[in-house]
């Protein structure tokens, strides 16, 4: 069983790391910015806490996969993330964001289920990707960008 302690510092790596990518999102007007990333990744947090939870006080008496929640947790923000999608004439807004959105769920995930070196990698990764190679495309794709900001 968990103490309070990892519990608690599960959560709050959770906040810290999805706050990044929300902070991100968030910096660029997106819909889905902080508060919404963070809590998509907290929930995920506490269903993975609660997937273990189950798993340790069935253990040895019904065969429980914890796996198996965190599979509809993905499958859930999926829909959370279609939700972001918008289409319009110009063509498709939101995907970015609700990729961040599966993202930051898989984040939490992970640290639900203690594995943080793998949460703080994939925040890093992500944050570079959102923020960084945002100025990466207006140099290598300037026309497509100019098209985006005329909107």
């Amino acid at each position: 069983m968990l103490g309070d302690n990892q519990i608690i510092m599960r959560l709050v790596l959770t906040v810290v790391l999805s706050g990044l990518i929300g902070f991100e999102r968030q910096l660029h007007k997106r819909t889905a910015g902080l508060r919404t990333h963070i809590l998509v990744a907290l929930g995920s947090c506490l269903i993975m806490l609660t997937s273990i939870y189950v798993f340790d006080i069935y253990r040895g008496i019904a065969n429980v996969d914890p796996a198996r929640i965190a599979a509809g947790v993905i499958t859930g923000i999926g829909f959370l993330g279609a939700g972001t999608i918008i289409r319009e004439r110009e063509g498709i807004k939101g995907l970015t964001t609700a990729a961040s959105l599966w993202v930051v769920a898989g984040i939490g995930l992970a640290c639900g289920c203690g594995f943080k070196r793998a949460a703080i990698y994939t925040t890093i990764l992500a944050v570079v990707v959102l923020f960084f190679l945002r100025y990466a495309e207006i140099i290598l794709f300037p026309d497509e960008k100019e098209k985006q900001h005329k909107k």
